[in-house]
C-alpha cells in the first residue's frame, strides 16, 4: 500500500452556489462536475485545477458530519503557486481574509494561507521540488 497523490480536496460551504462564483472568479474556470441534492439544490461541485488537474470540490455544509468541526483548522493543504505574493494579495483582492502571514519555511518554500468567504483555509506556497516533479515540457 502507498500513497499514490493528492486526488481531491473538498471544502464545505453554507451557499454553495456563492462558492462556485468566488472559486469561478479565483481559478479562471468553470467546475466540470455538478450534483444536485435531493432538494434540487447544488450540493456539490468540483473544479480540475492546475498542471496535474487535482480536483477542488465544493460540499454542501448539508453534507457535513453532524460530529465535524465547522471552524477552520487541522491539516492545510498547499497549492503551489508561481508568484506567492501577487497570489495572496489576488485572494485577499477577492474577500478571502489573512489565517497565517506570508512565511519563509527554508530555501525557497515559502507558505501562507487564507480564509476563504466560507471559512475554509486555503493555502499557497512557493517549493522548489513541486516544480521538479513536473514533467519536462
Amino acid at each position: 500500500m502507498s500513497l499514490r497523490g493528492f486526488a481531491t480536496l473538498n471544502f464545505y460551504a453554507d451557499d454553495v452556489p456563492a462558492a462556485v462564483a468566488w472559486y469561478t472568479e479565483l481559478l479562471g474556470i468553470e467546475p466540470y462536475f455538478e450534483r444536485q441534492g435531493p432538494d434540487g439544490a447544488t450540493a456539490y461541485v468540483e473544479f480540475r485545477v492546475g498542471d496535474l488537474e487535482a480536483e477542488l470540490g465544493i460540499i454542501s455544509s448539508a453534507w457535513r458530519r453532524p460530529d465535524a468541526s465547522s471552524t477552520p483548522g487541522g491539516a492545510v493543504m498547499h497549492w503551489a503557486v508561481d508568484d506567492l505574493e501577487a497570489t495572496v494579495a489576488r485572494l485577499l483582492e477577492l474577500g478571502a481574509t489573512e489565517w497565517e502571514p506570508i512565511t519563509p519555511r527554508g530555501e525557497g518554500f515559502v507558505t501562507a494561507s487564507v480564509l476563504d468567504p466560507f471559512g475554509n483555509v486555503l493555502g499557497v506556497m512557493t517549493n522548489p521540488h513541486y516544480l521538479e516533479k513536473l514533467p519536462a515540457e
